[in-house]
């Protein structure tokens, strides 16, 4: 298994659904890019801290990473391990000052607030990022496999993508099944 280091661009809104946004990951020297789904607390939580803005109170992600210092665990390490059914799943690596380290099972969205908060690096199978990243040309429009793609295979955000362009060019027939998939994932995650 071959591991390649993301680092985050930031968060983007979705334009056809309220409520979901997407983070881009970069391949660090090179060129793909990974878009996630996340949630709207999720996506809160990234970008208040890619902001540099300090809320009244903590936010959860904080209050993981105060509970981290305190019993003095350290984060080392974001890995993408999965990506099934249009779903990334992620560990996070957790070393104790004795040493011992823990992979904790986390959404991918809730490990990337916790690692843009202490700094450390996210990872990912290179057979994922093959499969679902993408490589974009000067304009950042996808150059990409994921055209021929099966469908049910395809993040979030290019379905979302995709439909537009149907109804664009009035493909509804490819623009139901397309939304049938949509809302199937989007039950799923």
């Amino acid at each position: 298994m071959e591991r390649v280091e993301l680092k985050l661009l930031g968060i983007t809104r979705n334009q056809l659904q309220t409520g979901v946004y997407a983070m881009l990951l970069e391949e660090k020297g090179g060129s793909m890019r990974l878009p996630i789904v996340l949630g709207v607390a999720e996506a809160q939580s990234i970008a208040v801290k890619l902001e540099g803005v300090t809320p009244p109170r903590p936010l959860t992600h904080d209050l993981m990473v105060s509970i981290f210092h305190r019993f003095a665990i350290f984060p080392e390490q974001v890995e993408i391990y999965s990506f099934e059914n249009g779903v990334f799943a992620s560990h996070i690596r957790l070393t104790g000052t004795d040493g011992t380290t823990h992979d904790l099972d986390a959404r991918t969205s809730d490990a990337v607030a916790l690692a843009v908060r202490v700094g450390c690096p996210i990872y990912v199978d290179r057979a994922i990022l093959d499969r679902a990243g993408y490589v974009p040309d000067e304009d950042g429009v996808p150059i990409t496999r994921l055209d021929t793609m099966p469908l049910d295979e395809l993040p979030l955000e290019r379905l979302e993508a995709r439909l537009q362009q149907c109804v664009d060019d009035e493909d509804y027939e490819r623009a139901a099944e397309i939304k049938k998939i949509i809302e199937q994932k989007t039950q799923q995650s």
